[in-house]
């Protein structure tokens, strides 16, 4: 029998806000996870194309058991999807950068849809501190993102002033390979 690959999660529709894969309801409460439940998401962050056998080896679990666990972690909303980890760099996305954003309060749903359209938009947060939204981003090049901070970003109303912190390298802490390095297309620090 060939071993089942989770290929299935990663390319349902996503749910209205939500990630491929994604419950639409997650539970009110989350479940706890035990130990061999956060083996599995080590190993399938690691490698999320990993076949259900390959991860039963692993968690030393039968492949019924890492099956139905698996599936728990989805229906539960703890696993959002399944995706592919990008050299941004070799996409042709060479220039990264966080961007802060201080917005009009009450504002965070109207920019954060806003956010969502732009282009290389890769993560939008809201947080607290002495801005109120971070943004990554991935661009080809810094004309790129100039253009991006200059033109789309500071078009936005509820936007009062931002702040582009340039990526120069970055280490993916879920790469598998050995030895820290650059994944591509990480962006420097700059401001405006």
């Amino acid at each position: 029998m060939p071993d089942e690959q989770m290929a299935g999660p990663g390319s349902a529709p996503a749910p209205p806000g939500g990630a491929p894969g994604a419950s639409a309801v997650p539970p009110a409460t989350p479940r706890p996870l035990d130990p061999i439940d956060r083996s599995i998401m080590r190993l399938l962050q690691a490698d999320g194309r990993a076949s259900i056998r390959s991860v039963a080896e692993q968690v030393h679990v039968s492949r019924a058991n890492a099956y139905a666990r698996i599936n728990r972690l989805i229906d539960d909303g703890v696993i959002r999807g399944f995706t592919a980890r990008v050299n941004h760099e070799r996409a042709g996305q060479g220039a990264s950068a966080y961007i802060t954003l201080k917005i009009v309060q009450n504002s965070w749903r109207t920019v954060r849809e806003q956010l969502r359209e732009l282009p290389g938009a890769a993560h939008i947060a809201l947080v607290s501190g002495d801005f109120d939204v971070l943004l990554l981003v991935h661009t080809p090049d810094n004309r790129t993102l100039r253009e991006l901070v200059l033109t789309r970003l500071q078009a936005i109303p509820e936007v009062l002033s931002t702040r582009t912190l340039l990526v120069f390298e970055e280490t993916d802490l879920l790469d598998a390979g050995p030895g820290p390095g650059p994944v591509g297309g990480s962006a420097a620090i700059s401001e405006e």
